[in-house]
């Protein structure tokens, strides 16, 4: 197979990480598509953020972390000066990343049809929460309603709880920067082919829905009921929960196969012969009483130490301070400033 530099017509500079070479302009948006910018230039591609020319951004503090690797430029997209800057731009480019709602762009003048015609074989990535077309399509929404609207965020919580808001990973930056991510990707691949560049409509609702694939084969074998809290991965089966320690601080178990399930139980002083059958959700209730009042008897710290080495995947529950000094972490050199994936031969580029 022939694997030709992405770039069908030029030569690009030569830098670090697999990316290098792609140039990439930003439309200066919130929440997943610099997050999904960040990670085009954490792997070596050149990013030029386009801002407001008054310098004003919603949430800007929010994003500090997220707009590393980025040349600025501001411009007036407004203006006919601006529009013609910004296209100027986007004739040297490979990837073009917008966030408005849909319509917006083509008003501007700098919409699908404008870029592509300055440049054919540019990738055109659309990130939004209800995609370019349907009912909501122009409606406003964040987070919190696009999982509300696919089930997901239905399936997060305790049992006879409310829903529990999974801060904005699994909308914005799992269903919204990591499709959109891959899309752009895709796209690029493809061009090799074809010399041409395409439009990647990247939606959170699309994204989120096509994560909730496993959910619905388990709703359709009799293995995930409406309830929430009642299910084998949303803490209704007590060896896939979080329990409460001595000191305030909780563990989480994922002991799901029947080995570590075993470890956990020897590592509690339990055996398995004097509990009931845990593949029963009948017997769940009093499975999880058992083990809360085992765990409440010693801190989190106490537990993760005696668990450490054992394979009853058992963990201490982490704040964000608390991870970053953790000795996997730290070996690893993992957190917030990573570069994720990593690679055996290509040299990653260090966050700026």
């Amino acid at each position: 197979m022939d694997f030709a530099p992405f770039a069908p017509t030029e030569a690009r500079t030569s830098g670090s990480g697999p990316l290098s070479g792609l140039k990439v302009v930003e439309l200066a948006a919130i929440g997943p598509g610099p997050f999904a910018c960040m990670i085009l230039a954490d792997l070596g591609a050149e990013v030029t953020r386009v801002d407001r020319a008054d310098g004003h951004r919603s949430f800007a503090q929010w994003h500090q972390v997220l707009d590393r690797g980025r040349r600025v430029r501001a411009l007036d997209l407004k203006s006919p000066a601006g529009v013609v800057e910004l296209l100027g731009l986007v004739a040297d480019a490979d990837i073009l990343v917008e966030g408005f709602r849909p319509g917006v762009a083509e008003r501007l003048g700098i919409g699908p049809d404008a870029c592509l015609d300055r440049n054919p074989a540019l990738v055109y990535a659309r990130m939004t929460g209800w995609g370019q077309e349907g009912p909501l399509a122009r409606t406003p929404g964040h987070d919190i309603n696009y999982l509300a609207l696919t089930g997901a965020l239905h399936a997060i919580g305790e049992a006879g709880g409310p829903p529990v808001v999974p801060v904005n990973f699994l909308g914005d930056f799992a269903g919204g920067s990591m499709f959109l991510v891959t899309g752009v990707l895709a796209a690029l691949y493809e061009r090799r082919r074809t010399g041409r560049g395409q439009v990647v409509d990247a939606a959170i609702v699309d994204g989120v829905g096509a994560m909730l694939g496993m959910l619905v084969g388990m709703a359709a074998a009799g293995q995930w009921q409406h309830e929430r809290g009642t299910n084998p991965l949303d803490g209704g089966a007590p060896f896939y929960r979080c329990y409460l320690c001595a000191d305030g601080e909780y563990v989480a178990v994922g002991a799901l196969e029947d080995r570590f399930y075993a470890a956990l139980l020897h590592g509690l002083g339990l055996a398995v012969g004097s509990l009931p059958d845990r593949d029963d959700p009948s017997n769940w209730p009093l499975l999880r009483e058992e083990f809360a009042r085992i765990f409440i008897q010693e801190d989190r710290d106490h537990w993760a130490r005696l668990f450490e080495t054992t394979e009853a995947c058992v963990t201490p529950v982490l704040s964000v301070t608390e991870a970053a000094s953790h000795p996997h972490h730290r070996v690893r050199s993992s957190g917030p400033a990573t570069v994720a994936p990593r690679f055996s031969r290509t040299r990653r580029a260090e966050p700026r």
